[in-house]
């Protein structure tokens, strides 16, 4: 009588081992990648408000770049991690090379289009006259790098693939370092200004780029995979990261929106609306790093033909975000009026914050489901519903966000709407999930 639950603690404690094992470290990667920007904007801000202004418009639109190919990452974590459960590495590596190559075309492509069209890019977030030009330096620098970053991601990706979330946090702890250091140096030491900033985030981009292809070439020649570029391959890549590249499309088209609305609400909900981003976008790291080992895991048992363990390893991560999104929220409840200080010292600002930061409280449950259940349907390659499902958020959440300063709702009813987009993707996802159509075995999809 006493077998089958220990059995089932038995499994739930693999699950566990295998969620911290690889969830901790893609955390503490996740974490070092906004630090670049951050070191950037504490050596820049000391050359002046100009310099930082274009530092601002060019780092977003880098990182909207960045983050708009990001499938790079989920889509070959999910690729090779189904051949490392089938037992193929060989195959698993030479996907990932496949990943890689198309990430350097990519990249190629990007730095042909904004090379010439830096200028017209800064014009069009509005940069005054003082920081257009210092926009227009550091965005061509920087798009240099732009190579490097995809490589990165993609990279990130074989190895996370590969069951290996520490090497990235190595990396990034590495990259992260070299990057603060270069920009003190050439930034004041060889009296570059702001060209120096983006040319130390450059080397430090590249040379991340370089240890990633050193670990995954020494792993291709141990065990046999061929590193030429592979046209069939590249494109297979393509088509794989194509549904994933509308969901993050649709999920920046929501963040946006969401942006423009507070706009409309006055100066002091948009200030409290960019403070409230940037801590929901703190929240989503911490959930992200459990959705990243739900993509590498889930991946490794289809590969294997195991259905029933990623039905189990789905249900385990499930319950890890509902605790995590609990713990989150309580944090986020009983901390407001400690940190809310840190951020703003207006009294009108911190009115509109306090309601709004419990709403986000309340929702860090949903969002806790939200992430794993998206880690999981990227892990089984299930990009195209993705895709449909975040299309679909979208047509329900813009129609609700944009009657919210039409009926005079505040920043508070803007996160309600929020709540509900992140609602809305949990019941597509959850639906999802329960069908078991996700749930496709074999080395590949």
């Amino acid at each position: 009588m006493t077998q089958a639950p220990t059995a089932a603690k038995n499994s739930r404690r693999r699950h566990d081992r295998e969620i911290v094992a690889l969830a901790l470290p893609a955390f503490g990667a996740l974490v070092a990648e906004p630090l670049f920007v951050m070191v950037d904007s504490a050596v820049i801000g000391h050359l002046g408000t100009p310099q930082l202004a274009g530092l601002g418009i060019a780092a977003t639109l880098l990182m909207t770049a960045v983050s708009v190919f990001v499938f790079l990452a989920y889509a070959t974590t999910a690729a090779v991690a189904r051949r490392v459960g089938a037992g193929d590495l060989p195959a698993a590596i030479r996907q990932g090379m496949d990943g890689i190559w198309l990430a350097l075309l990519l990249g190629a492509a990007v730095i042909a289009f904004v090379l010439p069209a830096a200028p017209w890019l800064v014009d069009l977030f509005g940069a005054s006259e003082t920081a257009a030009p210092y926009a227009v330096t550091y965005l061509r620098i920087s798009s240099l790098g732009i190579p490097a970053m995809l490589v990165v991601l993609a990279a990130t990706g074989v190895l996370r693939g590969l069951q290996d979330t520490k090497t990235p946090l190595y990396v990034a702890v590495g990259g992260f370092t070299v990057n603060a250091v270069l920009n003190v140096g050439l930034v004041y030491g060889a009296g570059l200004g702001i060209a120096g900033s983006a040319w130390g985030t450059v080397i430090a981009q590249c040379a991340m780029a370089a240890t990633y292809l050193a670990v995954v070439v020494r792993g291709a020649r141990k065990h046999g995979a061929s590193l030429r570029p592979d046209a069939a391959g590249i494109r297979a890549c393509a088509q794989a990261g194509a549904p994933l590249l509308v969901r993050t499309l649709s999920l920046r088209a929501v963040l946006m929106l969401a942006t423009a609305v507070a706009a409309r609400l006055g100066d002091a909900d948009v200030a409290a609306h960019q403070i409230i981003l940037a801590l929901w976008s703190l929240l989503a790291f911490a959930l992200d790093a459990i959705a990243i080992a739900g993509q590498a895991i889930i991946g490794r048992y289809l590969g294997a033909g195991d259905a029933k363990g990623a039905q189990e390893a789905c249900r385990r991560m499930v319950q890890w975000g509902i605790v995590s999104g609990v713990v989150l929220g309580v944090l986020v409840a009983v901390s407001r009026p400690l940190f809310i200080p840190l951020f703003t010292s207006d009294e009108v600002v911190r009115d509109v914050l306090l309601p709004a930061l419990l709403v986000v409280a309340v929702s860090q449950p949903i969002s806790g489901v939200v992430f794993v259940l998206d880690g999981v349907l990227m892990g089984a390659g299930d990009g195209p519903y993705l895709a449909w499902a975040m299309l679909a958020t979208l047509a329900v959440f813009a129609p609700v966000a944009l009657l919210v300063p039409v009926f005079g709702g505040g920043l508070t009813a803007l996160w309600w709407a929020m709540t509900l987009m992140m609602a809305v993707r949990m019941l597509t996802l959850w639906l999802r999930a329960r069908s078991g159509r996700w749930i496709v075995t074999g080395a590949t999809r």
